[in-house]
């Protein structure tokens, strides 16, 4: 059988010859949206970077569509769940420019150290003022490093040739995998108040959004910089160039944006402040990478073989697949619960299935859980292709126990996540087609996460303290849609999760924590 592949943006010759290999492949840059539907239909695959747009109407055209590939890292311009529905497998290729994004972040920590921008400038206009440029030595500085994912490590790894003492903040590596490297895992505040140069490689999501804002600069050394060539809107670019201006920072080198393109932005026009325009992937090699990691994966699916970075492909028997799927959302759900829940650095994760589900190749729920837990801070889907990968890069022991029988359910899937600053544990079942969250660390009720907030208060168990929770609520105008209490024994410790319309407010948080008797108060979305 002949396959056709279709690529619609450019992507480096290397990859397209790849494709001829093994297919026949035309190369149609630039389609319109109408062109694109009326054509797709004679292809098994499409090839596309960023400019093309990939919703479900383009999907739907795809009858032959087995595989799109995506040549870089993000997917934001494909439809990943109306490719899933179809049955189409997403790939992507989020390994090609790491090494580019590295090298660039560390080209601007020397271009910002050492003010080179700023002296091109002079010097081309005819300007010779060498005491107007007095850099710094970046041996023996205190790089922080926020993120230990693939770039950060790179960068990690780099920064030791040239003698830097390495911090990393990174809930979600072990302590010994940032060991490895060479560095200290430490709190963000005690990174930004140690380092000398402080560089950014986490992935932006809503707990990240805003991560380095005003107060945390306020901790920074004044002979501090920051880099960020991560993602736009993790660090507040308008604290940043009021902290630069205000002498609180020496100076900052971004590549990247909050609104790109940017050809206006708060951090334009200091000459303390260099910026590039989003340049971290931008080598002839990373594009390179990208095109024959995107081509190698787009034949190995059609040929039918296993690929590394599949977006939405789970590799299980179809039979086990469909007793697992109604289970993979309770998974999910479960892993956001641990990720909010967690305090201290993640070190461990155990995995109990019990029952029906503890028949079957258990992956896809490891998958799902894992996904879960880590989505707040990567943007690398975690699937069951490239779930051991994920887990081992951060350093993480996953320990899985099965358990044929289940005394209180026909399944019951419990996770317990191992931080530095203790233990929390989880326990989901399905009912009624509905995901049921029945255990929380010692107690056990029946939370349904149904798509809102919940307010989690440790407390003790006593008369008074509920009315004084829903009085303060009441007053701050929030509805409690659910209720559940569990507890050891009367008026002993106990566990209240309420079911909000909304999110609660901090100064609401604080008035529920100073009520005698209440430990811990504590939001979670699910």
């Amino acid at each position: 059988m002949t396959f056709r592949v279709l690529v619609t943006d450019p992507i480096a010759q290397e990859g397209i010859d790849i494709l001829k290999g093994g297919a026949e492949v035309d190369v149609r840059l630039g389609l319109p949206k109408d062109k694109l539907i009326a054509s797709l239909g004679d292809y098994d695959a499409l090839v596309v970077r960023s400019e093309t747009k990939v919703t479900a109407e383009v999907i739907e055209a795809g009858q032959r569509l087995q595989v799109i590939g995506r040549a870089g890292v993000g997917v934001d311009n494909i439809d990943v769940e109306a490719a899933s529905r179809r049955g189409i497998i997403v790939v992507n290729a989020p390994e090609g420019n790491t090494i580019s994004a590295a090298e660039h972040a560390l080209a601007l920590l020397l271009a910002v150290a050492r003010h080179i921008p700023q002296a091109y400038q002079q010097l081309q206009k005819g300007i010779w003022r060498r005491q107007e440029h007095m850099g710094v030595e970046v041996r023996g500085k205190v790089l922080g490093i926020v993120g230990l994912g693939r770039v950060g490590s790179e960068v990690a790894k780099r920064a030791r040739g040239m003698e830097m003492k390495l911090l990393v903040y990174d809930p979600y590596v072990s302590a010994e995998q940032a060991s490895r490297l060479g560095a200290e895992v430490v709190s963000l505040e005690d990174l930004v108040r140690r380092s000398d140069f402080i560089t950014i490689h986490t992935t932006l999501t809503s707990t990240t959004h805003g991560l380095i804002g005003a107060r945390e600069l306020s901790l920074a050394k004044p002979t501090a910089y920051i880099i960020n060539a991560a993602r736009g809107g993790i660090v507040d670019e308008a604290a940043l160039r009021q902290a630069v201006d205000q002498g609180r920072l020496a100076g900052a080198a971004v590549d990247v944006f909050t609104q790109e393109p940017a050809t206006e932005n708060p951090l334009f026009g200091s000459d303390k402040i260099i910026v590039t325009p989003h340049l971290g992937a931008s080598t002839a090699e990373a594009q390179t990478n990208v095109a024959v990691d995107t081509a190698e994966q787009v034949l190995a699916v059609l040929r039918g073989q296993p690929v590394r970075y599949a977006v939405n492909a789970p590799l299980v028997a179809p039979e086990a697949y469909a007793q697992l799927f109604p289970y993979i959302a309770a998974a999910a759900n479960l892993g956001r619960l641990l990720n909010q829940l967690l305090e201290g650095q993640l070190e461990a994760v155990t995995i109990l299935y019990e029952g029906e589900i503890a028949n079957h190749d258990s992956r896809p729920l490891k998958a799902a859980l894992l996904s879960g837990l880590l989505e707040a801070v990567t943007d690398e889907r975690v699937n069951v292709v490239n779930v051991d990968h994920v887990v081992a890069h951060r350093g993480l022991k996953i320990t899985e126990q099965h358990n044929l029988t289940c005394e209180n359910y026909s399944s019951l899937l419990t996770a317990e996540v191992k931080a530095s600053r203790g233990k929390s544990l989880a326990a989901a079942t399905l009912m009624r087609g509905e995901t049921h969250i029945v255990r929380l660390n010692d107690y056990w009720m029946d939370v349904v996460p149904t798509g809102g907030y919940f307010l989690f208060i440790d407390h003790r168990d006593r008369p008074g303290l509920i009315g004084s929770v829903g009085n303060i609520l009441g007053q701050a105008d929030i509805n409690i849609s659910s209720m559940q209490v569990g507890r050891l024994q009367p008026r002993g410790r106990a566990l209240m999760v309420l079911g909000l319309d909304g999110p609660i407010r901090e100064e609401h948080r604080k008035q529920l924590l100073a009520i005698p008797d209440v430990y811990a108060v504590r939001l979670v979305k699910l």
